[in-house]
């Protein structure tokens, strides 16, 4: 894999967390299918790029100092 991304924007890692969380919710009382545990993936992907994206911008912002190669 030549292109790499950050952990949190790939929906398999958060599928796989949901998947692993499922059951175990379940046993609490809580019960979801297949398709409110893809909804909540494809949720939980754009939260965690959007949070990201906004972290990078608000680092870049109040950075004291500059990019350099």
């Amino acid at each position: 894999m030549l292109d790499m991304k950050p952990w949190y924007q790939s929906k398999t890692v958060w599928g796989a967390l949901i998947a692993i969380a499922a059951p175990l919710l379940g046993r609490a009382g809580l019960e979801m299918g297949g398709a409110e545990q893809a909804e909540i993936a494809d949720a939980l992907t754009t939260l965690a790029g959007t949070v990201g994206g906004l972290l990078a911008l608000y680092g870049r912002l109040t950075a004291t100092k500059g990019v350099g190669g």
